[in-house]
């Protein structure tokens, strides 16, 4: 194998990644995270995360939520920063990360994860420093304003989980509509295009979002839009085959049960 510029991958396990799509059914959530309404998996951050850098490198969540890409990033032995809107969810990974590097101890010593209450649309004027690649994931839209969704049913039941992200007017998750999301979105992404040394990798994990009786197809907006600004390298799609199947639509129209998402990886040419 040619000297590996990007990651610290043997090629058996650099070839293995490469595969389109991957099923990857995330543990139990712990109870500290179960406030948060959305979160992705540290086990499958870490994954991309070893992908797309070096040890020692540093990554960047802008949407970081309660941390589970600082998580995976000390786990993999990477520096991270994340921005998160909500001060009830930057506190939460705050505790969080501080948790997690107790258990790693001195594997960790001089490695960097911090957190910052701010809002990602103003990234630049952060003092942030360069990074080697992002990993992060949108709100889909205002779906958790949905009434309807069986997940959200279930936690408006129990008093200490959020249903939305926040009341914040400036929290995307409150854009209602679907245009004026899809430009506020692509201009925070735009906006980190300075924060990112050339030839890196920023991925994206999202999904169409059902709304309405139609597809807003959000995952292929996104790469259109985006493509503008960086170049759109390629996809993954991430498969969950641990889901109930409901029967939406069932004799009278076609309404999928979707257990997928889309992980799309851009690079900064």
């Amino acid at each position: 194998m040619p000297q590996n510029k990007l990651n610290d991958l043997d090629p058996k396990s650099w070839l293995k990644f490469q595969k389109s799509w991957f099923i990857h059914n995330p543990p139990p959530r712990k109870k500290g995270v179960l406030t948060h309404p959305a979160k992705f998996p540290e086990t499958m951050a870490q994954e991309f995360i070893e992908f797309f850098t070096k040890k020692g490198q540093t990554v960047l969540d802008p949407m970081a939520g309660t941390g589970s890409t600082l998580v995976a990033a000390l786990r993999a032995g990477r520096n991270s920063y994340g921005i998160e809107l909500n001060p009830k969810y930057a506190r939460i990974a705050e505790q969080i990360i501080g948790e997690e590097r107790v258990v790693l101890g001195a594997a960790v010593e001089g490695l960097t994860s911090e957190v910052l209450n701010a809002d990602a649309s103003r990234a630049g004027d952060l003092q942030l420093p360069t990074f080697d690649y992002v990993l992060t994931s949108p709100p889909y839209w205002d779906m958790l304003h949905a009434r309807g969704a069986e997940t959200q049913k279930k936690r408006r039941g129990a008093s200490d989980l959020d249903v939305v992200y926040s009341d914040d007017p400036d929290d995307l998750g409150n854009v209602h509509d679907y245009e004026a999301f899809l430009e506020k979105l692509i201009s925070i992404y735009k906006g980190l295009k300075p924060l990112l040394r050339e030839k890196a990798y920023l991925t994206i994990i999202v999904k169409n979002v059902k709304k309405g009786g139609k597809i807003y197809p959000l995952a292929w907006d996104i790469g259109h839009e985006l493509g503008k600004i960086y170049t759109l390298k390629d996809e993954k799609i991430w498969a969950q085959d641990n889901q109930s199947l409901a029967p939406y639509g069932l004799g009278s129209a076609w309404v999928s049960n979707t257990f997928h998402h889309y992980c799309l990886q851009f690079r900064n040419e």
